[in-house]
């Protein structure tokens, strides 16, 4: 597997497969801010919009291809307060279905982890389904849960479930803390 930041040309040229990520992981049941069944063209648009953010550095997003197609993404976003620039959200860490079970999920992780290190970043923040399959992921990671907010988001299928909140201190801040 290969993964790489996207700028925002490569983000456009991969817009058509992030779009087909989304929608896989949507309707393999992932909470990522979608009800299923995901249009294809919502999808498109949602991930066309994101390129505004790359573009601007408020976003960094990165992609796994396993040679022939895309198969995972994650985020980071970027505050743009003066006082929150030592942080950012790791968002819409997703596994295409078929690609799941061989660490892919893990390795896009550290790829977001790393970067944001390198830029000087010391805590990273994200919010998951409480009991997901990406909880176990973040805890098995070295994330911190501060707690659950109760029916906080809508699931796929259009249930409410409660969202753990985790943060991850890097470099020198993770030593101190």
């Amino acid at each position: 597997m290969i993964v790489n930041r996207l700028d925002c040309d490569e983000l456009h040229a991969r817009v058509d497969a992030l779009a087909d990520l989304l929608v896989d992981t949507v309707d393999g049941g992932a909470s990522v801010g979608f009800l299923a069944p995901l249009d294809r063209a919502e999808a498109l648009a949602w991930w066309k919009e994101r390129a505004v953010g790359v573009a601007a550095g408020q976003l960094a997003v990165w992609a796994a291809h396993d040679g022939q197609r895309l198969v995972g993404t994650v985020g980071l976003a970027f505050p743009d307060k003066p006082n929150s620039r030592h942080r950012a959200e790791l968002v819409k860490l997703m596994v295409h279905r078929d690609a799941r079970g061989q660490g892919l999920g893990r390795r896009l992780l550290a790829a977001a982890e790393e970067a944001a290190a390198a830029a000087g970043l010391t805590l990273l923040h994200l919010d998951t389904e409480t009991d997901s399959l990406a909880e176990h992921l973040y805890r098995a990671a070295g994330w911190t849960r501060l707690g659950a907010i109760p029916d906080y988001a809508a699931a796929p299928d259009g249930v409410l479930r409660p969202t753990s909140i985790y943060f991850k201190k890097l470099g020198s801040a993770a030593l101190a803390g």
